[in-house]
């Protein structure tokens, strides 16, 4: 499990700030909900914590286990989903799900066909990513994240483009495989995308 603590940070595109004066604590095991209206910068938030986007003002450290983690070594403990990452178009499901275990291995050493079936597109194994339905490539999106073996899970909208049945899905995937990690994830208040949270943080009481 991975702490997080936010000390001071500010956030600012060309001369606007996003948030400013953020502190906050994600403590080990946390499942926490990132909530504000539209443009808030709910994403932009996450990406942060990521590692993906840089910071203004302030920093954030992180530990694992009471040890710090350095930025260079952060991608090694965290799994990210969201319907703006791009999968690799050009391969089938089975090439995609083989090249992503070499820098993120599923927990229990799920074997690639597991992880198919378990993501429910079994049908789909040898099927280019770039035919799939915006549903279908979600549905990858998400199992890549919940069944890398990582302490810290991060989800940004997590049922966009999903529908009632694969909503089902992610929600009984996500409750049987958060023990013992941190799971941030953003939503539009939308409760189905953060069951498990028992934590929030609302951006709007962050804006300058």
């Amino acid at each position: 499990m991975v702490s997080i603590t936010l000390n001071n940070l500010g956030k600012k595109f060309k001369t606007e700030w996003v948030f400013r004066k953020l502190n906050f604590t994600i403590n080990e095991n946390d499942k926490l909900v990132i909530l504000g209206n539209n443009g808030s910068g709910k994403s932009t938030l996450l990406q942060i914590i990521s590692g993906f986007v840089s910071v203004n003002e302030g920093e954030i450290v992180y530990k694992h286990q009471n040890q710090i983690i350095s930025e260079d070594l952060l991608h090694e403990k965290l799994s990210f989903a969201s319907p703006y990452l791009q999968l690799i178009e050009e391969l089938t499901l089975s090439e995609l799900v083989e090249h992503c275990k070499v820098s993120k291995p599923f927990k229990q050493n799920l074997s690639t066909q597991s992880f198919i079936e378990a993501i429910d597109l079994k049908t789909s194994s040898d099927k280019l990513i770039k035919q799939f339905s915006s549903g279908m490539k979600q549905r990858v999106k998400l199992g890549l994240a919940l069944y890398a073996d990582t302490p810290l899970l991060l989800l940004d909208e997590p049922i966009s483009n999903l529908d009632e049945r694969s909503i089902d899905w992610y929600q009984n995937q996500l409750a049987m495989l958060s023990n013992n990690r941190t799971i941030i994830v953003c939503s539009n208040n939308i409760k189905q995308e953060f069951f498990c949270c028992d934590k929030s943080l609302n951006l709007m009481a962050f804006k300058n």
